[in-house]
C-alpha cells in the first residue's frame, strides 16, 4: 500500500517511554483520508469509511503530533513505511520544514533489529510477542495505539530483558499510578552481625576446576575465568 498511490494516515497512535517506563502519556487520533478506504486495508485494521467521516483531518492535528514527537526517538516497527506516511502528510500540507522526520527526530526501527539479530526467522510484531513473551491477546486487529503500546514491551525486552529495576513491591515504590518513586537510603547498622562467608569446598573447587576445563576443550582456548587469574595484579 504505497504512500505514492494517494494512500493517507487514518489512525496516528503513540505512546510515551522515558527511562525505560511507560509514562502514560500518549497521542491517539483517527483521521479522516478524505479518500474511500481499500477493502483490503479495512480487514486488517477494521476501521471503515463510515467510522471516519466525522473525524478530524491532518491539518487539524499536524500541530499537536509535531510537538508531540519533535526532538524524540520514535520507535516504529517498518520505520521507511509510517515515516514515508508521515512526511507525505506534511508535505501535503506545504510544511516543508517538517515534511522530513529525519530533521526533527531520529528513528529506529524494530524491523531492522530484528532482522539483525534473528535472521531467517519471522519477524512480525506477533511473531516477537511471541518470541520474547509479550502478551498482544487483545490484538484482534491492527490498530495503532495497541501496536504502540505491544512494541514499547517488545522494544524492552528486545534491548533489556528487565524492563525495570526495583528492590521493593509494588508498595513503597509506587505512586499508585504504576509508576516506580525512588525509594530513600537506608543504612545499615554498624553493630550488625557481620556476614557468613561460605567458602568452597575441596570437592567443589575440584568441580568448578572439571567445569573450565571442558570448556576449554568445547572452545579450543583457555576460558576468560583462567586467563583473568593468570593476569598479573
Amino acid at each position: 500500500m504505497p504512500v505514492t498511490d494517494g494512500h493517507r494516515i487514518i489512525e496516528i497512535g503513540c505512546v510515551e517511554l522515558l527511562g525505560r517506563r511507560l509514562t502514560g502519556r500518549h497521542f491517539h487520533v483517527y483521521l479522516n483520508p478524505d479518500r474511500e478506504i481499500d477493502e483490503g486495508a479495512i480487514a486488517v485494521h477494521g476501521i471503515t469509511n463510515e467510522y471516519v467521516a466525522d473525524k478530524p483531518r491532518f491539518k487539524d492535528v499536524a500541530d499537536e503530533f509535531y510537538e508531540f514527537i519533535k526532538g524524540a526517538q520514535l520507535i516504529i516497527h517498518n520505520a521507511a513505511f509510517d515515516v514515508g506516511f508521515i512526511n507525505n502528510e506534511f508535505a501535503l500540507l506545504g510544511q516543508s520544514e517538517r515534511a522530513d522526520v529525519s530533521d526533527y527526530c531520529s528513528v529506529l526501527d524494530t524491523l531492522m533489529m530484528a532482522r539483525e539479530r534473528h535472521p531467517g526467522q519471522r519477524n512480525s510484531l506477533d511473531a516477537l510477542c511471541k518470541r520474547y513473551g509479550v502478551d498482544n491477546s487483545n490484538r484482534e486487529l491492527h490498530g495503532a495505539l495497541l501496536d504502540s503500546e505491544i512494541l514499547a514491551d517488545v522494544y524492552l525486552a528486545m534491548t533489556g530483558g528487565q524492563t525495570h529495576l526495583s528492590l521493593a513491591g509494588e508498595g513503597a515504590d509506587s505512586d499508585g499510578s504504576g509508576r516506580q518513586q525512588a525509594t530513600p537510603i537506608r543504612r545499615l547498622d554498624a553493630a550488625r552481625p557481620r556476614t557468613r562467608v561460605i567458602r568452597a569446598s575441596e570437592d567443589e573447587l575440584a568441580a568448578h576446576l572439571a567445569r573450565l576445563a571442558a570448556i576449554e576443550k568445547s572452545a579450543g582456548g583457555p576460558s576468560l575465568w583462567a586467563q583473568l587469574e593468570k593476569a598479573p595484579e
